[in-house]
């Protein structure tokens, strides 16, 4: 298990992450890790899809005090990414 994670580290996830993955970033084991999300404890909201779970990052972030990505110089602002377009 890994003791710390760096922000660009748990950017670097992408927009969902397992429940391993994510209770590691929190400092919890597998195993503590599932129990959390069995009793609904989990730090962050899970995403059931069948017998997965996913965790999203952006919740993730924003507990641990950072700014989900913004649209940089990098990557400008695409359609998709504004507020209310479709």
């Amino acid at each position: 298990m890994r003791t710390t994670w760096t922000a660009e580290e748990v950017r670097a996830l992408g927009v969902q992450t397992d429940v391993e993955t994510a209770g590691s970033i929190f400092g919890l084991s597998r195993t503590q890790a599932y129990a959390a999300v069995k009793k609904g404890v989990f730090p962050v909201g899970v995403i059931r899809i069948g017998r997965r779970y996913l965790v999203p990052t952006a919740p993730i972030l924003r507990l641990l005090g950072l700014e989900p990505d913004r649209p940089t110089a990098d990557r400008p602002l695409e359609r998709s990414d504004a507020v209310g377009t479709s």
